[in-house]
């Protein structure tokens, strides 16, 4: 039988997976179609009267549509969570939240940068002044968020949530792209906890290519 939740976007997109991760921890079912980069679709009459946009992710949930991954992430968390992935204080939900647009703002871009060279880019026309910015960006901000893993297991908080899901997914790639990064002890403890979860192992852990 079909299901009611159908994911468009391709599975190697960080940011298709953070909505079928999300949607695995929920234990939701979905179908998942290819979309976007070589698979094309997004540029087609019908998707774009999903999607005005013409980008990935976009979700519909029978009659609802809905698109740009944390909304997606954030509508799935507040319409089937529960406690403790998702949070029925707001105070902590807001404290998880903030973790989600931090991924996008100070995050995003330059890790998108760094990725695109080392992972997208043939050798010969990567830009080497690029990955070394990046990487130096990345684990400037990776430091951030190690120090407050010092002090709780999670950017949720004391358990995963749907603050984890952004960086979650981006950290799978900082974790198995070929450079050397900083020792942060506390990152590198969260990255390995997500990897122990089925939801993580099924949602982000494909191939990068």
């Amino acid at each position: 039988m079909a299901s009611d939740i159908i994911v468009w976007g391709r599975i190697n997109s960080s940011n298709v997976r953070k909505v079928l991760w999300c949607l695995e921890e929920l234990g939701l079912n979905y179908e998942q179609f290819d979309a976007g980069g070589a698979f094309g679709v997004v540029d087609t009459p019908d998707y774009r009267a999903l999607n005005p946009n013409g980008r990935i992710p976009c979700l519909q949930d029978g009659n609802f549509t809905i698109f740009e991954s944390n909304a997606i992430c954030r509508y799935l968390a507040k319409t089937y969570g529960t406690a403790p992935f998702l949070s029925e204080d707001p105070g902590e939900w807001a404290l998880a939240d903030q973790w989600m647009d931090w991924t996008t703002f100070s995050f995003g871009m330059p890790f998108r940068n760094l990725f695109w060279n080392l992972v997208r880019t043939v050798p010969e026309d990567r830009d080497q002044a690029a990955i070394t910015q990046g990487i130096e960006h990345c684990s400037a901000q990776f430091a951030v968020v190690d120090t407050l893993l010092n002090n709780q297991p999670y950017l949720s908080g004391d358990a995963c949530g749907v603050g984890d899901i952004p960086l979650g997914s981006l950290a799978y790639a900082w974790f198995n792209m070929d450079f050397e990064r900083p020792e942060q002890p506390y990152l590198a403890a969260w990255y390995k906890r997500l990897t122990e979860r089925p939801a993580y192992q099924k949602g982000v852990m494909s191939p990068l290519t």
